[in-house]
């Protein structure tokens, strides 16, 4: 990209040197401020906000900041205030030497939205240097045949003020022979010179000691002396004639010191010493003094310090050729400087943001200037940046330049970049400058978590203990910082069959998940829930996960028998004909397991039998078979016990008891055995101790209410009768007055209780009451609110 704006695919160039349309603030006439040199430090200037016709808190909200070129900071402008107040104290000659009107041009800077502002400071000049003789005494030689009229060139006082201020006069001490008369050149400068009144008698006064005095116009004026020493010589009547009266040279900059710059050459017809030539200089400023050195005798005249065509592009140098007789002439030697490309191009960062948000198009990064000190092609500059990066350069303001993002940004993708500003000049050999600059890219909350695994699978053995870590699910988050930072949580459940938040809980910052109570296989064998992750952005965003819970059966149910029943009161009898042949079928017994696969596999076994010998018992399927036919010694009532064992670690197991009757045939009267009638008789014995003691207690629940009640009846109609004072009494028939004034305290009242057997009327005790009711004095109301009394 160049600053001109010509866009260059390849180097994304902008040329320095487009004065960009459009932007606001390029054709206007610069904003004008003036303050005087030599102000103290701090001293105000103008007041911006006033003059741009901003509120003061504005220029505080669009970052306003003075620029001057060169990173100068000769003003400086006050936040609070809008304010433009000096940094430093202001040299005019310093700044500007003698150029006038002394004018300092600089820029305010302001942001949201963009804008710069054209303004110029303005010097004004005080009267404070006085003029200078460069040399404090000439040497005139004036033949004694000058004749009256004729003018001397004399040097002029350097004054750097400028205006009123500056050179104004000058008068020279009082004499008989010379006056002093002032000229102009072209450049508006004055130089004295001195005009010969009278004819010279050598004879008569050979030399004249004259004061020059050199005044300005300031008030007050200033001046300076020089002192003119005026020889009287010999007739000398032929001056110096140089070959040419202007000589034009070229040199480069880079010239090295004694360099010869030029040789100028005059003739004089004279003979002796009348015709020998010195060269000077003539006029010359301090800085030619400086710059450049002439051989009186040679002409020559060679470089005495480096050449800075950025400082001083040409140089005017009179030189004055004189013969011993004191006759002189002048020519001038006209010096370019030629530029060469010694100066790289600078750059300079005006403001600059980062880190800056994600996710928004064309974001203002940085906004800069830049400047070459060289002319010409050396001082044309490129601007560019790597091809790879979205950003981009926009020309704003004259050399101004914004560097903003092409588009919007993704900081899970790069999170910082560094920008490399080249400034490259056109001159030969090209010159160039780099600035680097490091932009980071802050988080905007974009991306919501995601999980490793969309439905994650875990196996838990039941009977597990409370607060059971079971597993974990982890979600991750591309963003960063609070962003980032995932907190897990558990949905309810959709239908509300399963109360999920007192099975399950989640650790809401690491995921794991704990089982809150011991599950049972037989009760649950699987079920699932949802997990929401939710990352800590404003606003946040959150994606779910399936889990899926899958209880492992363990062998704790032992088998249950259900045939033959096993809590019955009567037990149960199996019959088998004496004439069974072996194999015979007798019973079979059922058994069940509440436990899952191999826990649930049965076997049996004969555990005890009253005639182990008589019976077989399959071991897969219950099954009870005669092993042999059945003898008249057999006993009748045989009892088997049955051992029903599962296929669980370790084995749980459970006992079954049998009764089997051997019969001649199932067509004879069922025969009850002793030990049948014995359980019976028990069983009849204990359901009559139980009748019993029912009646028994409800009979003495009847008494003890019918007691109660008579008791009660008693005692009030005792009350009713005995115990209190007669009606004719002073005192009611319960209340006693205990204040000492005649009516009941409204605070307190008592209860007089007597005993029931004294024939006096004694006070047994005091009982206090609440006084809620009025004072009666009727025997029959007192009755209404009886006091009862007790020994």
């Amino acid at each position: 990209m160049e600053c001109k704006g010509t866009m260059i695919p390849q180097q994304r160039q902008v040329l320095f040197f487009l004065v960009l349309l459009g932007v606001s603030g390029v054709a206007s006439e610069p904003q004008q401020f003036s303050v005087v040199e030599e102000m103290e430090r701090g001293s105000f200037v103008a007041s911006v906000a006033k003059v741009l016709g901003l509120e003061v808190g504005e220029l505080s909200n669009r970052g306003a900041r003075v620029i001057f070129k060169g990173n100068k900071d000769y003003l400086q402008l006050h936040p609070k205030t809008g304010d433009l107040i000096l940094r430093e104290k202001l040299d005019r000659e310093e700044l500007c030497g003698p150029a006038e009107p002394c004018v300092l041009p600089f820029q305010i800077l302001l942001e949201n939205p963009f804008q710069v502002v054209r303004t110029e400071l303005r010097i004004q000049d005080i009267n404070d240097h006085s003029p200078v003789f460069l040399d404090t005494e000439t040497i005139l030689k004036i033949s004694e045949s000058t004749s009256p009229g004729t003018v001397f060139l004399l040097e002029n006082a350097q004054d750097l003020d400028v205006g009123s201020n500056s050179l104004q006069n000058y008068t020279i001490s009082s004499n008989s022979h010379f006056h002093i008369q002032i000229r102009g050149d072209t450049e508006g400068r004055s130089y004295p010179e001195l005009v010969l009144d009278k004819a010279l008698d050598r004879e008569e006064q050979s030399e004249f000691i004259l004061t020059l005095t050199a005044m300005d116009g300031g008030t007050p004026p200033r001046s300076g002396t020089a002192q003119i020493l005026v020889l009287v010589m010999d007739i000398n009547d032929n001056a110096p004639v140089f070959s040419q009266s202007q000589y034009d040279v070229q040199i480069p900059e880079n010239s090295s010191i004694d360099s010869l710059i030029a040789v100028v050459s005059a003739k004089d017809l004279d003979t002796g010493n009348n015709g020998e030539i010195s060269y000077s200089l003539f006029r010359a400023s301090e800085s030619i003094r400086k710059t450049f050195q002439l051989n009186e005798k040679s002409g020559e005249l060679r470089l005495k310090e480096k050449l800075d065509f950025e400082s001083i592009q040409s140089y005017t140098i009179n030189i004055q050729a004189t013969d011993g007789g004191g006759l002189s002439e002048k020519c001038t030697i006209v010096v370019q400087v030629k530029d060469l490309n010694d100066n790289p191009p600078e750059l300079t960062v005006s403001s600059f943001t980062s880190p800056i948000p994600e996710n928004l198009p064309e974001i203002s990064v940085a906004v800069f200037s830049v400047s070459d000190a060289d002319s010409g092609e050396n001082g044309r500059i490129v601007c560019s940046i790597q091809d790879d990066i979205p950003f981009t350069l926009k020309p704003s303001f004259e050399n101004f330049y914004t560097l903003v993002t092409e588009g919007a940004l993704d900081r899970e993708s790069r999170a910082e970049y560094n920008i490399t500003i080249t400034v490259t000049d056109l001159g030969s050999p090209r010159l160039k400058s780099e600035h680097n600059i490091t932009v980071l890219i802050s988080d905007v909350n974009d991306n919501p978590p995601v999980f490793i695994q969309r439905v994650y699978k875990l196996y838990l053995q039941e009977n597990n203990s409370p607060a059971l870590h079971i597993g974990s699910v982890s979600a991750s988050d591309r963003d960063s910082g609070i962003n980032a930072k995932v907190t897990y949580s558990l949905l309810p459940p959709e239908t509300g069959e399963l109360p999920l938040f007192s099975y399950i809980s989640i650790n809401s910052d690491n995921g794991h998940l704990y089982a809150l109570r011991s599950l049972d296989y037989e009760a649950i064998q699987s079920f699932q829930f949802t997990v929401r992750a939710a990352d800590g952005g404003s606003p946040s965003l959150s994606s779910q996960t399936l889990v899926q819970v899958l209880v492992k059966d363990e062998n704790d149910n032992s088998p249950f028998v259900l045939y033959p029943p096993q809590n019955g009161t009567t037990p149960c009898h199996d019959l088998v004909p004496r004439a069974a042949e072996p194999g015979y079928l007798v019973t079979k017994v059922v058994a069940v397991d509440r436990d899952w696969g191999q826990n649930s596999w049965l076997s049996y076994q004969l555990f005890k039998a009253t005639d182990p010998g008589l019976f077989i018992l399959w071991a897969h399927n219950g099954e009870i078979r005669t092993a042999r036919p059945i003898s008249d010694r057999d006993t009748i009532k045989q009892r088997l016990l049955v051992l029903v064992k599962d296929n669980g670690q370790p084995p749980l197991s459970t006992m079954a008891t049998l009764n089997v009757l051997l019969v001649d045939g199932f067509s004879e009267p069922y025969v009850k055995i002793q030990d049948s009638n014995k359980e019976e008789m028990q069983s009849d014995s204990l359901t009559l101790y139980l009748v019993i003691s029912l009646v028994s207690v409800s009979f003495l629940f009847l008494a003890s209410i019918i007691l109660f009640i008579t008791i009660r009846l008693w005692k009030r109609k005792t009350d009713g009768g005995n115990g209190h004072f007669p009606s004719s009494t002073p005192f009611p028939s319960h209340l006693v007055d205990v204040s000492g004034t005649g009516t009941l305290s409204q605070s307190c009242q008592y209860e007089v209780c007597l005993t029931s057997d004294s024939g006096t009327s004694e006070f047994k005790f005091l009982k206090p009451v609440v006084p809620n009711f009025p004072l009666q004095k009727s025997g029959s109301d007192a009755e209404e609110n009886p006091a009862s009394c007790s020994n």
